[in-house]
């Protein structure tokens, strides 16, 4: 499970310092958020498999377990939600801060 967070994190860093990259290039320097929601976006993916297995392998009938399974689903989605986010924003930061870092003014 370390080894998959941790290509977890690897993933999410390398995908949020492209696209930064791409937007500094462009002359886009509002990064901050677009940062944190493009590697929080994989938490849609997490939300959306939890209704894909509710739909093909879960047989819940009664409304108040659907509501619970629901409703901790959506719990563990945000929370995954900011664990990516700020994951790729505190990539895109170490990232910005590099490479401004080597300017040099003569």
């Amino acid at each position: 499970m370390l080894l998959v967070f941790m290509i977890l994190t690897i993933t999410c860093s390398e995908m949020c310092i492209v696209l930064c990259y791409i937007y500094l290039c462009h002359g886009d320097y509002e990064w901050w958020w677009r940062s944190f929601l493009t590697s929080g976006s994989c938490a849609i993916h997490v939300f959306l498999y939890s209704i894909f297995y509710y739909n093909s392998q879960l047989d819940i009938t009664k409304t108040l377990s659907m509501f619970l399974y629901f409703g901790y689903n959506l719990i563990i989605a945000f929370v995954f939600f900011i664990l990516t986010g700020t994951i790729g924003y505190q990539a895109c930061l170490i990232f910005v801060r590099k490479i401004y870092g080597e300017i040099k003014l003569d």
